[in-house]
């Protein structure tokens, strides 16, 4: 998978997205649950399509994101710095909140 930015920013790093979230994984379900994906892409684009196909291979039927951005630093907590990990190596990783 390429991590190059497809537009003038000039990346120290590979550009790791976090995207947030509610995702549903029942017709009609109204509640949902929150959620946190954190992939490596080339741009917001092909992060959003891979989280969507991430969301659907975990049984999610729907989902409505709200917010992207990319990380600037490492998070120092968990769950989040697992998942950054898992980024890094080419994982889309998937934070559900309660």
């Amino acid at each position: 998978m390429s991590t190059t930015a497809d537009n003038d920013n000039n990346l120290d790093g590979p550009m790791v997205f976090i995207i947030i979230g509610k995702a549903y994984q029942h017709d009609g379900d109204k509640e949902g649950v929150d959620i946190h994906v954190m992939l490596r892409a080339p741009d917001d684009d092909t992060a959003v399509r891979e989280a969507l196909n991430a969301l659907a291979e975990e049984g999610f039927l729907e989902a409505d994101l709200d917010q992207i951005g990319t990380l600037t630093d490492v998070p120092d907590e968990e769950p989040h710095a697992s998942a950054y990990q898992g980024a890094l190596e080419g994982e889309v990783a998937i934070i559900k909140f309660g």
